[in-house]
């Protein structure tokens, strides 16, 4: 759209450090979630996130890393948050 900018943002899959002697079967993808940043150029900027999801082979355990970009109680990135907390003080 032209009032919009939707970055599409897809997880890599695991690395050789990551996998560490483990064996990963990977399961797709969550369903992805649309993050809202600063706009760019008077258009709604978005971030469209496509998280992996795997699941170890001898336990079947679950495995997805650990992502903190939402700022807890909000629907922004985390440093938009702490922009807007400046501007406050």
């Amino acid at each position: 759209e032209s009032s919009k900018l939707i970055f599409v943002l897809e997880e890599k899959p695991l690395s050789s450090e990551e996998l560490m002697g483990k064996h990963y079967h990977s399961k797709g993808f969550y369903p992805p979630i649309m993050i809202q940043d600063f706009p760019v150029r008077k258009r709604a900027c978005y971030f469209k996130v496509k998280r992996r999801r795997w699941s170890e082979v001898d336990t079947g355990e679950p495995y997805t890393r650990d992502w903190d970009l939402i700022a807890k109680g909000t629907k922004m990135t985390s440093e938009f948050a702490l922009f807007l907390k400046r501007l406050n003080r």
